[in-house]
């Protein structure tokens, strides 16, 4: 976006759903030469993560759950790094960049969308053992990991060694975890077909929370019936319980209970990506920036934040003093389009509106032509819900490309069977370069 030495300069931290939204609806908004817009982002594209799972199990393929910053924000300039300082008083950040280098920006405008990261616990042999589920990345690991893990179970001969393979705990009942496991379990049951000396109950999947029930945003009873139709599966649930311990994949539990895993997934929730409490800007007690109900940061000029970093009043929970909008898609979506507004009207001259949104409900899926989902107080089960949750996602999507792309591969999925297939490789591109280098030095010598 081109604009005159005297326009402002509007700086974007976080390409995630509320910074990409942002910065598209203020492209979109604003006249050419009105203002500047850049992005940075430690990803050039934005992951749509409802679909993480999906991609996971492979009903989804994984460049669809992804779109690329700088094809959309043609109008923005976008940056590959990190706002590692920002000193609003000076309108001043400081960005790592990918390749190493360091950049003084120089802003008028701040809309700190930086997101939410992994809420980890101290739990010994956490950071060797497990692995998250908030990326492309990780997705594809997870995909990568169990389909191995069955062929490794169907090559073994020693029994323990096959039970470690086929034990995979998911730490965490939200919706991240109970969806990840749900289409991953899935997924393994569908890919036993080709594993003749395995079957269903041979796998073990174990679901740790350490509150007393799983999906808080849904009802206690949607809640409860997942958990029936979970254990239907074969899927342990451990309620009120935490993980103590995973060293060498050796998981310990609250209630004592100890076995082996070959697979651990850490989906207990998220938190404020850091950067909001370095920042300056008032915090509350979770490290969220305060917000005013129009998405400005509170007593600071110049400065907007939206999404699972900012603690925005809920103005729809009049009768609960200090409430705030949970950090939800839901919310993201709708506080991207309204803090744009706002903005594009401040910088006009206008009034901004406050940000209200009752929540209208949610919707999860356990699977192939499974879910459960509540909206407006109507409660779902099984196909319809799960049909529910693909049309409110799909309906999410950026861009209409992407949509019109998962809808094909939907569509080819009710004609064509899953393809499961295991690129381990992908996880070590280069161990068989770098052993054909290793055989050959000697005899170069």
């Amino acid at each position: 976006m081109t604009s005159d030495a005297s326009a402002p300069h509007i700086l974007v931290v976080g390409g995630g759903y509320v910074g990409m939204s942002t910065a598209l609806r203020l492209q979109r908004r604003l006249r050419r030469g009105e203002a500047t817009i850049t992005v940075v982002a430690a990803q050039p594209n934005m992951t749509y993560q409802p679909f993480l799972a999906e991609a996971a199990s492979g009903l989804v393929e994984a460049r669809q759950v992804v779109v690329p910053l700088r094809r959309v924000l043609r109008r923005c300039r976008v940056l590959d790094g990190e706002v590692s300082t920002v000193d609003h008083p000076r309108r001043v950040a400081t960005v790592a960049l990918a390749g190493g280098e360091q950049l003084s920006l120089h802003y008028d405008v701040l809309v700190l969308a930086s997101g939410s990261v992994s809420r980890t616990l101290p739990v010994p042999g956490l950071a060797e053992c497990g692995v998250g589920f908030r990326t492309v990345g990780e997705a594809i690991y997870l995909r990568n990991q169990v389909l191995s893990q069955l062929d490794e179970a169907s090559s073994t001969e020693d029994p323990q060694r096959r039970q470690r393979a086929l034990t995979f705990v998911f730490v965490g009942g939200g919706y991240a975890g109970i969806e990840a496991l749900g289409e991953l379990e899935d997924m393994a049951r569908d890919a036993l077909r080709f594993h003749p000396s395995l079957s269903p109950s041979d796998m073990r999947w174990v679901l740790v929370e350490a509150a007393d029930r799983i999906l808080p945003e849904l009802s206690r009873s949607l809640a409860e019936y997942t958990v029936r139709r979970l254990c239907e599966r074969g899927v342990e649930v451990r309620l009120e319980t935490q993980v103590e311990s995973m060293v060498d994949g050796h998981v310990v539990l609250s209630g004592g209970e100890r076995f082996d895993a070959g697979t651990v997934v850490w989906t207990a929730g998220g938190k404020a990506h850091p950067l909001a409490a370095r920042s300056g800007l008032p915090v509350d007690l979770t490290g969220r920036v305060v917000c005013t109900p129009y998405l400005q940061v509170a007593n600071t000029q110049g400065a907007w934040s939206a999404g699972d970093c900012a603690a925005v009043p809920d103005l729809s929970k009049r009768d609960v003093p200090g409430a705030v909008c949970g950090p939800t898609a839901q919310h993201a979506v709708r506080q991207a389009k309204r803090l744009a507004d706002n903005l594009v009207a401040v910088l006009r001259g206008r009034q901004p509106k406050p940000y209200r949104h009752a929540d209208v409900g949610s919707v999860a899926s356990l699977g192939l032509h499974k879910g459960v989902a509540e909206v407006y107080g109507v409660k779902l089960r099984g196909r319809p819900a799960w049909y529910l949750h693909r049309v409110y996602h799909l309906s999410r999507v950026p861009t209409l490309e992407h949509k019109v792309r998962v809808l094909a591969g939907w569509t080819l999925a009710l004609l064509l069977r899953r393809e499961l297939v295991s690129l381990g490789q992908l996880q070590h591109p280069r161990r068989e370069w770098e052993s054909a280098v290793r055989q050959a030095e000697p005899a170069s010598r």
